[in-house]
């Protein structure tokens, strides 16, 4: 007979937050060629007490990963938590001290987001930095200022974090990647082939591969990740009045690397970054980088060089290598959350 004290699967006891969504309607991704709403809903978790009191909070920025949304962090977990559950444990264990969480959804008709501006995709840095963050703070009992407020996310949405803060300064305190895309020659080139090689059985049409892919009843693991090239080049190297109006960096039949092309990729890989950039992320008040060291797809090796980097730059982070691959980090939160708020301003 199971311990009624002690049961199989645990469950909490904490005091529970609550979810209030809202409808916003963005200028920035008005007309956008890929024809995704520019009306989004924002999920906003205010943590236990808010209701009861008139204080005014931090806030956490989630950036969810390619293929995911904010809205997926609410989904009911068959094993772990929903990322509302996970902040009404780390605060009812008094492990980090309330705060707001905002989960904004930023998916694409391309499967994810980087959160840069772009012609060929939408300006969502700018949707974030511009729009988002003063709509929340007119709507909700925020601290109103840098200094109240942090970005985090995994793979894409961890670089997000860092695109933003190198790219728009002054709008976070700190930020969190956790396997952020960096390093981008280790990371991307080796699905290079594999996107060949899809798109020749679409005779090299991007529109009807990515039409195709939508309709596929199981898209296979090839077409997910050229899938992910497309939103990469639609971030990275757009190109205005060419299919899909992006540019890709190597040649579909040969497929052999366009340096110039390349080149702007290299621009928004963090190993590349400008010295005005990483004069940026050393105005952080935090910054906190990790991967597992068995990522497959090779971004602990990227981390390791900007840890490295950001060492050469005398720029102060939390670098973390943990015993893990690109899958199932979430765990990972509960050191980098409690962490990111130590360092953001308190009412």
């Amino acid at each position: 007979m199971t311990n009624t004290e002690s049961p199989l699967r645990p469950s909490g006891r904490w005091p529970s937050g609550r979810i209030e969504q809202f409808e916003f309607d963005s200028v920035c991704l008005e007309d956008n060629p890929l024809g995704d709403p520019s009306r989004r809903t924002v999920s906003v978790y205010l943590p236990h007490g808010y209701d009861d009191s008139d204080r005014h909070y931090p806030v956490l920025w989630y950036l969810a990963a390619y293929t995911s949304s904010g809205l997926a962090a609410l989904g009911w977990r068959n094993h772990g938590e929903r990322l509302s559950d996970r902040l009404d444990r780390l605060i009812g264990n008094q492990q980090m001290p309330p705060a707001l969480c905002v989960m904004p959804d930023c998916y694409t008709a391309l499967g994810g987001n980087q959160y840069v501006d772009s012609p060929a995709i939408g300006n969502y840095q700018h949707h974030l930095t511009n729009e988002l963050i003063p709509a929340v703070d007119a709507r909700f009992r925020t601290i109103p200022a840098p200094e109240g407020r942090a970005a985090f996310g995994k793979s894409s949405g961890g670089f997000g974090a860092i695109h933003c803060a190198a790219h728009s300064p002054g709008v976070f305190a700190a930020i969190a990647s956790h396997a952020g895309d960096c390093g981008f020659d280790r990371v991307y080139q080796r699905d290079f082939p594999g996107f060949c090689d899809e798109l020749a059985l679409h005779n090299a049409d991007l529109e009807g591969f990515v039409q195709a892919f939508w309709r596929a009843r199981k898209p296979g693991y090839r077409a997910f990740h050229a899938m992910m090239v497309l939103c990469l080049a639609a971030s990275y190297s757009p190109a205005p009045g060419k299919p899909l109006n992006l540019e890709l960096p190597f040649d579909l039949d040969t497929c052999r690397l366009n340096p110039s092309v390349w080149q702007r990729w290299q621009a928004f890989d963090p190993v590349h970054y400008s010295n005005t950039q990483f004069e940026h992320l050393a105005a952080l008040k935090g910054l906190w980088l990790d991967a597992g060291n068995r990522d497959q797809y090779f971004i602990h090796y990227g981390t390791r060089e900007l840890h490295s980097i950001l060492n050469n730059h005398g720029i102060q982070h939390q670098f973390e290598l943990f015993d893990g691959n690109h899958s199932g980090m979430d765990w990972r939160f509960d050191s980098s959350l409690p962490w990111l708020l130590s360092r953001l301003k308190q009412d």
